[in-house]
């Protein structure tokens, strides 16, 4: 054989044959070559021969007695019942989805309503206050009452130390032992409410205090003479700064939660924003262009500031104190007179005179209106928040109080925090 030909077998001979043409070699073997015992296993009566065809055969065909084969025919299983594969599949995604969330329901109507004779109709004046210790306090004329939410008890406050004049604002410390009360003589005083007894008198502005606010203890008065004063109770002369800024009466007053800044609003249709006791205003907001009484700080997001203004105004504005800049607003259709955030929900109420005479429930920071509360007869003039933060209170020119369940209800936090009243003196 020449190296590089390719043999080619007789497939019938099973023998080589050369070839001229190029490719591999291989063998094919003829039919002649398969064995005599193949073709007797491949017959149809092939019995198994020696052990290990037995042992085979047996695993793989059984025992010839029982005639059992791996493979065999037997009846189709039993056809199974037809079922409902669109409730399966639902009620497999009903167990498996999450639980929807509750959707609150705000009742249309207040759950409670007191009798407020001669509460001030005065847009101006913050007649309502409500503690951290559930104790509400109200001025009507010249008296202070206190309403207790533990028990609906009613007293007097200091009935023999009433003021001369109307009083015109009230306002809790942080720890809701002592009240400071401003009155139409251009005095503010301070009592410890749990004795019923008034502890000192804090002169200083030529007109009537119409707002309040506290920062610790500092109290911080605004007045019908433009003025607003800090007043360190700690100290027997009080008077530790006075601000001239605003050319009316000042009747908004509000501390930043952590005591950083104090907001101002006047009837000169400015509000002011004061780095803590500062006695040049940081910023001076100018885009209302009525009287801005309500004023309220976002308890969820620092330098977030929202403004109502009055009667020609009835836009809700909402600030950046950092910037000064006017970030949102809308038209409320009414005058507003007093604001309050929610502690649960991103949400602000605001407290309206004519024509509905509502408070208004708004999301943040879309601004669609939740719904409105009706019912009081009269303008609202100042709303009031339970501890809980649950529940408005608002009083009315109609000369009642009235409560409203609108908020989900948030656990109260511990503070360690100490009284401020401890050294008034």
């Amino acid at each position: 054989m020449v190296l590089g030909e390719i043999q080619h077998a007789d497939l019938t001979s099973g023998t080589f044959q050369d070839s001229k043409a190029k490719g591999t070699d291989r063998y094919i073997p003829s039919r002649s070559s398969v064995s005599e015992n193949s073709k007797l296993k491949m017959q149809e009566n092939w019995e198994p021969q020696g052990e290990y065809e037995d042992l085979l055969a047996t695993n793989l065909l059984g025992e010839k007695e029982t005639g059992s084969r791996v493979l065999t025919y037997s009846e189709r299983p039993p056809v199974p019942e037809p079922h409902d594969t669109l409730k399966v599949l639902y009620s497999v995604g009903k167990e498996s989805s999450a639980k929807a969330k509750v959707t609150r329901v705000i009742p249309k109507e207040s759950m409670k309503t007191l009798d407020a004779p001669d509460l001030l109709d005065d847009f101006y004046c913050h007649l309502l206050d409500w503690s951290s210790q559930n104790i509400v306090a109200v001025a009507l004329g010249s008296t202070v009452f206190l309403w207790n939410g533990d028990n609906a008890k009613t007293e007097e406050l200091c009935a023999d130390n009433a003021a001369s004049g109307d009083v015109t604002a009230v306002r809790w410390t942080q720890d809701g032992t002592h009240l400071a009360v401003g009155d139409n003589d251009a005095i503010v005083s301070l009592y410890d409410a749990s004795a019923g007894k008034r502890l000192r008198k804090l002169a200083g502005h030529s007109m009537r205090v119409g707002s309040l606010a506290w920062n610790d203890h500092i109290l911080t008065s605004g007045s019908k003479d433009g003025h607003i004063i800090h007043h360190d109770v700690r100290q027997r002369d009080h008077v530790v700064a006075t601000l001239a800024h605003h050319e009316q009466e000042v009747c908004g007053l509000e501390w930043s939660p952590d005591g950083s800044n104090l907001a101002s609003g006047s009837n000169d249709n400015t509000v002011a924003v004061w780095d803590g006791m500062s006695k040049t205003p940081k910023h001076i907001l100018t885009e209302h262009s009525s009287a801005v009484k309500a004023l309220a700080w976002c308890p969820w997001q620092r330098n977030l500031l929202a403004t109502g203004g009055g009667m020609a105004d009835r836009t809700i504005r909402f600030w950046n104190t950092t910037s000064g800049i006017c970030m949102n607003f809308v038209d409320s259709g009414s005058q507003v007179s007093d604001l309050k955030w929610s502690l649960s929900e991103k949400e602000i109420a605001s407290g309206h005179g004519f024509s509905q005479n509502q408070i208004s429930i708004w999301k943040y920071p879309s601004l669609v209106k939740v719904t409105d509360l009706v019912g009081h007869t009269g303008r609202v003039l100042n709303l009031a928040q339970s501890p809980d933060g649950t529940t408005l209170l608002s009083a009315s020119a109609d000369e009642t109080l009235r409560f409203w369940k609108v908020f989900s209800k948030v656990e109260k936090k511990s503070s360690a925090a100490q009284s401020a009243m401890q050294r008034i003196r």
